[in-house]
């Protein structure tokens, strides 16, 4: 599916509503971090002297107002922190000296450096400060600012189209006719597609006809670079999505059936313009199992983001039975100080079951084989979106 993905775009996007997204080029510092010596106290700057030895208070340097004068031996500045530092001298903190009527004197020796901030010493000028991929977050954001900068260079956030395909579904909020039920994949679908960095432009629901299928998914394939749709793609008699997309739109199919559990039926097709196009199960587990192992990381590739590990050990809590397939088990984690974490199982399995995802901390990938896993069995956790 990766081999499929283009590659990222540039745009420029201002600094306060950069949050989330993802750098297309490293950040350099533009000036030196800090740009000046500065005081890491608030107290006293002098030239180096010895301990007790009185100092004549000639000035101030304050966080934004340096001290304009010449500092001799035997004379000292009040200083912030955060304030310049003039030259060659050394802070001693407001703590550990006594001041009496403009002169000050310090308990200890004073030396050159002593609570003061190199010019650099976070970062040199023109050194990479961030690199590209890397996903903003306030602190990241913050560092940007920083280095002086009020835009930054993103990967364009990709566009999204859901489609949710199924008779039975009506809207929450509304009263259930018998044999109805409430769709939920479209929101659970938007909330993951947002969280992975994607601009979500359009989402819709279709009965399952093919003519009210192919309209649904002709006009997502026009809105947006990566194409949703859930439901309709297994092989009963009114799954029409792969048949639609196929044989009607022009889309190439790349894959079709995995053997994973849940999210067996999953497809994926390459649409007439490029779109990346998802066809994942209608369960709802099974929905945001696929999305987890083969959206996301689409969308990842198209923001360039910086790979993360993809899973990480752990310990299964308790005996997990074993299928003819991989299994994507919804997990919670629990910290040990011994070993890796624990895996629990979020209760019952079955891909139809909702609150299966709640909570869920990651899937725990279990093997394809007969009979039990049993507890204590080291097993990969791919983390879910957070």
């Amino acid at each position: 599916m990766l081999d499929q993905v283009g590659q990222p775009r540039p745009e420029s996007v201002d600094l306060s509503e950069a949050s989330g997204r993802a750098l297309f080029t490293d950040v350099l510092a533009s000036h030196a971090m800090p740009p000046f010596a500065s005081s890491a106290m608030d107290g006293y700057a002098a030239l180096p002297s010895l301990a007790g030895v009185p100092l004549r208070v000639v000035g101030e340097s304050r966080a934004g107002h340096p001290f304009a004068g010449e500092l001799n031996a035997g004379e000292a500045i009040a200083i912030s922190t955060g304030a310049l530092a003039p030259d060659g001298v050394g802070v001693v903190p407001i703590e550990v000296v006594t001041l009496d009527d403009g002169v000050v004197t310090p308990a200890g020796p004073i030396s050159a450096g002593d609570h003061v901030r190199l010019p650099g010493e976070d970062l040199p000028m023109g050194a990479v400060a961030l690199t590209a991929g890397t996903v903003l977050r306030p602190a990241e954001l913050s560092v940007i600012a920083a280095c002086g900068y009020a835009e930054v260079t993103c990967a364009v956030r990709p566009r999204v189209s859901i489609v949710v395909t199924g008779d039975e579904l009506t809207s929450p909020g509304s009263a259930l006719a018998v044999g109805q039920i409430h769709e939920s994949n479209g929101i659970g679908l938007r909330g993951l597609a947002e969280q992975s960095g994607a601009e979500v432009v359009h989402k819709t629901r279709c009965a399952d006809t093919r003519e009210a299928t192919g309209q649904a998914l002709s006009d997502a394939l026009k809105r947006a670079e990566i194409v949703i749709a859930s439901g309709g793609v297994s092989v009963g008699e009114h799954d029409h999505v792969r048949a639609v997309l196929t044989e009607d739109l022009g889309v190439k199919e790349v894959f079709w059936r995995v053997p994973l559990k849940p999210g067996g039926p999953t497809w994926f097709g390459i649409g007439p313009d490029g779109q990346l196009v998802f066809g994942l199960p209608g369960n709802p587990a099974s929905a945001f199992v696929t999305y987890t192992l083969f959206v996301a990381p689409a969308i990842r590739a198209l923001l360039g983001q910086i790979p993360l590990p993809n899973t990480w050990p752990a310990a299964t809590a308790q005996d997990l039975p074993l299928r003819n397939r991989e299994q994507a088990v919804r997990v919670t984690l629990d910290p040990r100080a011994d070993g890796p974490p624990l895996a629990h199982a979020t209760g019952a399995q079955g891909s139809h079951r909702t609150t299966s995802m709640a909570g869920a901390w990651g899937l725990a990938l279990l093997p394809a084989g007969d009979g039990t896993l049993p507890a204590g069995s080291i097993v990969q956790v791919e983390p879910l979106p957070h």
